[in-house]
């Protein structure tokens, strides 16, 4: 493994950090009946987050299904927009058309939330598609859970990517259940990273409650594919703390089950490395903490005080003007 610098445990810790909170801040306020529909939280997957923050350029494409906060403000996007679109506000993500799962940014090249199980799979390998088409050096990530992984659509564009050597790269976020459904009981294959090899794609399985674990995966996969060589699949294994979505009484688990895996926690684990290493003091750690729990209550404050979209806003952003928005500048 390559050696991580401090500089990087650092920002893979206050990234975690603001994924977490902000997340714990979002499950009080739908408590509250401030947020409304549906509601995933990423609270335990931030490794996964940190690891492709590390690795990715700027202009790299990601596209997610529907538990998308955390992915969304990893790929640049600011806590206040995410948050006032969690509220339905006009000045969210998506001017408050799209709710917790439909983030969208153009300019952080972050294509979804999507709420259609397994559907950005298929889109993803589309956008792979067009920057090859392009001739850029462009890489997509285009991620989904265990659950999705049985969709029809993952096999069709497995094909498709391997056929057409696209750079795009598969990563399941495999948190062990399928909305309440264990892989074991959906699955003849319980070890997912054997879906790709059918259609001989390097595939891997990556611990995804180590954020070193994720970018050393990611560098390799992202060296592939920016040298023409096609698609890998990461079968990246993290836990989500809390249930499916804030519905979820998460009867299908034990609490012991739970409790092993916090023993793992991203976050206490690189806070542990950070100080035993002396990259920081807890005074610098408090530091940090005070940072993040600034800059959350400053996203549920810009929410509360954003407008609500105009009724004109029903009629907008429905139909492109531009002649072929397939093909991604």
């Amino acid at each position: 493994m390559a050696k991580i610098s401090k500089e990087t445990y650092l920002e893979w810790y206050e990234l975690m950090l603001l994924l977490r909170k902000f997340e714990e801040k979002a499950g009080q306020l739908y408590g509250m009946q401030k947020i409304r529909g549906f509601c995933h939280l990423y609270i335990g997957q931030e490794a996964v987050a940190a690891g492709l923050h590390s690795s990715l350029r700027a202009d790299d494409n990601i596209i997610t299904g529907y538990r998308d906060h955390g992915l969304a403000i990893m790929k640049g996007m600011t806590a206040n927009e995410v948050m006032a679109e969690l509220y339905g506000k006009a000045t969210g993500s998506t001017k408050g058309k799209g709710g917790s799962m439909h983030y969208f940014s153009k300019d952080h090249r972050f294509f979804g939330g999507h709420g259609i199980v397994g559907g950005q799979i298929g889109l993803g390998t589309g956008i792979a598609f067009a920057d090859k088409y392009n001739d850029t050096d462009r890489v997509t990530v285009a991620m989904f859970g265990d659950g999705a992984s049985r969709q029809g659509m993952l096999h069709e564009v497995f094909n498709m990517a391997m056929l057409w050597k696209l750079p795009v790269i598969f990563i399941c976020e495999n948190n062990k259940y399928a909305m309440g459904t264990s892989v074991e009981r959906t699955s003849n294959v319980t070890d997912l990273s054997k879906l790709g090899l059918g259609y001989e794609m390097p595939s891997y399985n990556v611990d995804g409650m180590k954020p070193e674990a994720v970018h050393e995966a990611m560098d390799k996969a992202i060296a592939r594919a920016r040298k023409g060589l096609g698609p890998t699949y990461l079968n990246i294994m993290t836990y989500r703390y809390k249930g499916h979505s804030m519905s979820d009484p998460q009867k299908y688990r034990t609490k012991e089950e739970v409790n092993e895996y916090l023993k793992i926690d991203p976050i206490e684990t690189t806070k542990e490395l950070i100080l035993s290493k002396k990259y920081a003091t807890e005074a610098q750690i408090d530091k940090i903490n005070q940072k993040i729990k600034d800059i959350v209550e400053e996203s549920v404050e810009f929410a509360e005080n954003s407008p609500w979209p105009s009724n004109d806003e029903l009629y907008k952003d429905i139909y492109v003007q531009e002649d072929y928005p397939f093909l991604i500048d």
